[in-house]
């Protein structure tokens, strides 16, 4: 999914990533809420419509609105990102008492240095350097969580579904670390996938990466994970005939990640990696197609 994982007016954070696939997102979460339009949906959240309808044309939804719905809801978490899992009929009360913004408010008071300590001891980390090998994140990424008091939405997701830690708990501090109190919780089953470095437009092999099987839908072939830097990219390597979306691409032997829209007249539409063009398919090489962007920090 590209879930990724928007914290305040200039934060933000992908998680899910092409317009097909927010789409669902933002359709789970309404069914999860028992509502149909985006319009209810704000009011639940306290935002305004037009952000809603935004996070289609970025193509990305917010982490902290999946947490918030998780946790409101009791809606699963994976189904919610991916929609791999069934979702199982919410027959109990949400067990915390608060409800959409002020559930919202709540999980954005967690950020900062809480819920980084949180997540640490999840993973069963004394040190941030463990945690950053782990991810993939630098020490100065989470040091800005700290100093901007960030809710890292996207990190928090991963953690819940790698761990098996309570939602609840990792992202507001309330409640049981685990859901059985005193139990520890299995962590979830893990796939290990070759990992990458984009460095000056060519891939450097950078060893694997481990990622919660319930992030890989079932229909992607040859996943890799691909780290950019400011953005990483799960992308799937088995597809390369260009079509709307998300995708990782060879431009002269140059690579980039770049959105990609179909035009009239068999034309492309190609934005990101710093550019803004239009050419023909035959110009640009697809080496496979995004479908989960994540991005630690703004």
């Amino acid at each position: 999914m590209q879930i990724l994982i928007l914290i305040g007016d200039d934060m933000r954070e992908e998680t899910v990533s092409d317009n097909a696939s927010v789409g669902a997102v933002i359709e789970r979460i309404l069914s999860s809420y028992g509502v149909s339009t985006q319009k209810e949906l704000s009011e639940i959240l306290g935002i305004a419509p037009n952000n809603i309808s935004s996070w289609q044309q970025r193509g990305s939804v917010p982490g902290y609105v999946i947490i918030s719905c998780a946790l409101a809801t009791g809606a699963d978490l994976a189904w919610l990102m991916n929609g791999e899992l069934a979702k199982t009929k919410n027959t109990h009360k949400p067990v915390q008492p608060a409800q959409g913004k002020a559930l919202y408010d709540r999980v954005l008071a967690s950020g900062g240095k809480s819920v980084l300590r949180r997540i640490l001891d999840a993973y069963g980390f004394s040190l941030q350097k463990e945690l950053g090998d782990l991810l993939g994140i630098s020490s100065g990424t989470m040091s800005t969580w700290v100093r901007r008091n960030y809710f890292p939405g996207d990190i928090v997701v991963t953690c819940a579904l790698d761990t098996g830690v309570s939602l609840l708990w990792l992202a507001t501090g309330q409640g049981e670390m685990w859901a059985d109190k005193g139990a520890e919780a299995a962590p979830a089953k893990g796939r290990t996938l070759p990992k990458y470095r984009l460095i000056a437009g060519q891939l450097k092999d950078a060893g694997e990466w481990v990622a919660d099987s319930s992030l890989i839908p079932a229909s992607v072939a040859q996943p890799a994970y691909i780290d950019g830097g400011r953005l990483s990219w799960l992308v799937d390597l088995s597809v390369t005939h260009i079509a709307n979306g998300r995708w990782l691409i060879d431009i002269d032997g140059n690579l980039d990640v770049y959105d990609i829209a179909r035009l009239p007249g068999n034309q492309v539409q190609v934005s990101g990696g710093h550019t803004d063009f239009q050419c023909s398919p035959d110009a640009l090489k697809a080496l496979g197609i995004v479908w989960l962007t994540l991005s630690p920090q703004a």
